[in-house]
């Protein structure tokens, strides 16, 4: 069938405008930059979050005519020192445009970070503090201030009197490890309130958590009135050895740290008495959006504080809580 000589010129002039169009977009775009975005794992839910602020700050760019190739990849474990500094370095080989890291240590991963820099590899720092002046932003919760939160709010339900535990994660872990100690100090605020082990660390997964709270829980569980864990694992390893001893929200009081399924389930039904909430969205979001800032020469604030909330029994449907509970996440 032949086209009338109207339909012709208006194909013609689609074409053109459409080959116009295109050559106008390739002139106005930058080249794409490869970020390797690098977590502490890639299994829990935090993290699962964290890829997904990554992924929507991609997004945009990628509308603004920057396109982002994103490489995410962690160690086997949080504890995997060596294997998070074996990532670090592939990268460094690969020659990648920008890191954006959650270091696992904040002094072992120094080394590898100051070389990627040292590489011409811009470094944005994520969730833990990194004990280098050399990567150009910190982007993370204020963790003092997450631990004094949690003391508050175990102080508040347990009536200002009793004997209360701590649980700590692993050491060298800068975020974990600040958390605690904001903890520490505000307990003291509650002069009827006694720490009595304050020095046990669980360790990197949720069985290794479990196993040194039944043998906390052994040992002082008669005795203990309130309990602090400061990150998913320790809290999700403490809830399960309170089941199984039999130490439920009638006899203790337990207050942890970031949110799960699990968690969830635990703030529900009264178990847990509170869960401080990290936004982990905003962490890979802005991670990401500071790294490419950067990129292109953009002036970046050194230091960028995401919001901390308290969900309890009661609050925890309310929108803003209810977002931190449920955080988008990639698979």
């Amino acid at each position: 069938m032949r086209l009338s000589k109207d339909l012709s010129y208006l194909v013609f002039y689609g074409l053109v405008s459409a080959v116009a169009f295109g050559a106008a977009y390739a002139q106005n775009a930058k080249p794409e930059v490869t970020l390797a975005v690098i977590p502490k794992d890639t299994m829990s839910i935090y993290w699962k979050s964290v890829h997904a602020g990554a992924v929507k700050a991609a997004d945009e760019l990628e509308a603004a005519k920057q396109p982002v190739k994103l490489i995410w990849k962690s160690s086997f474990r949080q504890d995997d020192r060596e294997g998070q500094i074996q990532v670090i370095e592939n990268f460094i080989g690969m020659k990648v445009n920008g890191m954006v890291l959650a270091p696992n240590d904040s002094e072992a991963i120094v080394a590898p970070v100051e070389t990627a820099v040292s590489a011409n590899i811009p470094v944005v720092i994520i969730d833990s503090a990194l004990k280098s002046a050399k990567p150009l932003s910190f982007v993370a919760t204020d963790n003092e201030e997450g631990g004094k939160l949690a003391a508050k709010r175990l102080g508040e339900v347990l009536g200002g009197k009793g004997k209360v535990i701590m649980l700590r994660y692993l050491e060298g872990g800068a975020a974990t490890e600040e958390r605690e100690k904001g903890f520490l100090e505000q307990i003291k605020e509650f002069p009827d309130i006694q720490v009595i082990s304050s020095d046990q660390h669980g360790g990197a997964t949720r069985d290794n958590c479990y196993q040194a709270s039944q043998n906390l829980l052994n040992r002082f569980g008669g005795q203990v009135n309130g309990i602090f864990t400061p990150n998913d694992s320790t809290t999700e390893g403490m809830l399960l050895a309170r089941r199984d001893l039999g130490l439920g929200k009638d006899k203790v009081k337990q207050v942890g740290f970031d949110s799960s399924p699990l968690m969830i389930e635990a703030l529900k039904s009264g178990e847990l008495e509170g869960l401080v909430l990290q936004d982990p969205f905003s962490m890979g979001y802005l991670g990401v959006k500071n790294i490419i800032a950067a990129i292109n020469g953009e002036k970046i604030d050194q230091k960028i504080v995401t919001p901390l909330k308290v969900a309890t029994q009661k609050n925890m449907s309310e929108p803003e809580i209810a977002n931190l509970l449920h955080p988008p996440v990639v698979d």
